[in-house]
């Protein structure tokens, strides 16, 4: 009976690294719609956010039943309640790219970031979505090493946010209001994707030690 616990339990975990997977692809194809003014991959990335909200349906309700079917202790509690946690964190992410792809959308044909912004939205794309793939393997490399790693990935989010806020504040900003609009909006997003992965982090972090990481690098959920 126990086993058959456990690989249901796992199986949650293969599952949700999946779902990371797919968040991955969002975020990145979300980017190509961005700077690309591509209206086909931004319809893509949203209609493709339906299915990251049926992972979240599916495995949120897999969790319950493990809850319910049997009492787990230590190890698997933290397991099933971390998993819990890092299915809606994953979820918000897939909403956060669908949100980018909707800005493409909404300006096709034209590009929704100015051109002297497109530098610094592609490193800030770079940047979440390598940690949306580097939370996914420490989850299922159960590696609390690279999980760690992702608070220094945030605060270089945070340097090109700070950018961003740079050049639109700036006396000589050349562009319209609507695309520094566009820049907080779309800048506030990919900031918060990796918020989420970092979040996601340190649960991986607590089901592999039990314990959450301090300090003011690691967000609060």
């Amino acid at each position: 009976m126990r086993d058959n616990y456990h690989e249901s339990l796992e199986s949650v975990v293969t599952d949700l690294v999946g779902m990371s997977e797919a968040v991955q692809v969002a975020v990145s194809l979300a980017t190509v719609a961005l700077l690309e003014a591509d209206l086909a991959t931004a319809e893509q990335v949203i209609s493709a956010d339906s299915r990251i909200d049926e992972f979240h349906d599916q495995l949120e309700a897999r969790c319950f039943s493990l809850l319910a079917r049997q009492a787990p202790v230590a190890g698997e509690l933290r397991t099933v309640v971390a998993a819990m946690r890092m299915i809606a964190d994953l979820a918000r992410m897939g909403d956060l790219a669908a949100h980018v792809a909707k800005i493409a959308r909404l300006r096709y044909p034209e590009h929704a970031v100015p051109e002297g912004l497109v530098p610094n939205f592609t490193l800030m794309a770079r940047v979440a979505q390598e940690m949306v793939s580097t939370a996914g393997r420490s989850l299922r490399e159960r590696n609390a090493h690279d999980a760690g790693r992702l608070a220094d990935s945030d605060d270089e989010m945070d340097e090109l946010r700070k950018s961003q806020f740079r050049v639109m504040l700036s006396k000589d900003w050349p562009y319209s209001v609507e695309a520094a609009v566009d820049v907080a909006l779309l800048g506030r997003y990919y900031e918060r994707i990796a918020d989420h992965a970092v979040i996601m982090a340190s649960r991986v972090i607590y089901v592999i030690t039990g314990l959450l990481p301090e300090g003011e690098n690691w967000p609060v959920a």
